[in-house]
């Protein structure tokens, strides 16, 4: 009987050294797109819900050349009139951005781990 129990013993920890990590290392969330449009000389409302590996796709409606640029200077996309960028969210935290063009376009990105 002892023997049958170091054997179970020996199997529930194969199987939790195989099990618990796959599950530890799947993720917490699916990385999705967001798009953020400019047009009017404004930026769109930031969408909610941003995670660290998310892509925010910045899309020029404008008649005029924009920028998205963070004020921390983590990111600096150009925008021309008709012209996408794409970002991929590296960090979490309060991101403020402007428009290096048009100082007074403004917007902040809140971006959870």
């Amino acid at each position: 009987m002892m023997r049958t129990d170091r054997a179970a013993h020996a199997i529930a920890a194969l199987l939790a050294a195989v099990v618990i990590p796959a599950a530890a290392a799947s993720p917490a969330h699916v990385a999705r797109a967001h798009m953020i449009v400019l047009d009017k000389m404004t930026f769109g409302t930031p969408p909610s819900g941003l995670h660290v590996g998310d892509t925010i796709i910045w899309a020029n409606h404008d008649l005029f050349r924009h920028s998205a640029t963070a004020r921390d200077r983590s990111f600096d996309l150009d925008l021309p009139p008709g012209k996408t960028a794409r970002l991929v969210l590296k960090k979490p935290g309060m991101i403020a951005f402007f428009c290096k063009f048009h100082p007074g376009m403004t917007g902040r990105l809140k971006v959870a781990r």
